[in-house]
């Protein structure tokens, strides 16, 4: 009777199957542009955009070549960063909803077997380690 009396005052543990794994299109494009970002084809890329670049100094004048490079960077650097950003906030998202299940099913063993055992100093422990990680207020919610 008394596991049941606790079970009702615990948040319970967010597990895989409770996380939604519908993603918009944007979070899907996202992650597939910072993956291709991270592999050497894009960074060849951005050095043959250099590399086509660099001559054309003979076509153009001084003011519209660096320009072109500047605008040409600036424009890439701002959207990736845009990109990159929602990518990391998803990672961290998902990061702490581990980490939150994590606690949450370690706390819920610690009342297991502090009920069965009946040491105060594990309860006791249990409380710090909710308090630790915020899961009175249940950050993951």
């Amino acid at each position: 009777m008394k596991a049941k009396e606790h079970e009702s005052e615990r948040p319970s543990a967010t597990m895989p199957r409770d996380i939604d794994s519908n993603v918009s299109w944007f979070d899907r494009f996202a992650t597939r542009a910072s993956e291709f970002a991270a592999r050497a084809p894009f960074f060849s890329m951005c050095i043959l955009v250099v590399l086509l670049w660099a001559p054309s100094i003979i076509w153009l004048d001084m003011s519209t070549w660096q320009l072109i490079i500047n605008t040409t960077t600036t424009i890439i650097t701002f959207l990736m960063v845009a990109l990159l950003q929602n990518t990391e906030s998803r990672n961290d998202a998902a990061l702490q909803h581990k980490l939150n299940a994590i606690a949450s099913g370690l706390a819920e063993v610690m009342q297991e077997l502090s009920d069965e055992s009946g040491k105060a100093d594990l309860v006791e422990r249990r409380k710090e380690l909710r308090r630790a990680v915020g899961l009175e207020d249940d950050e993951s919610a």
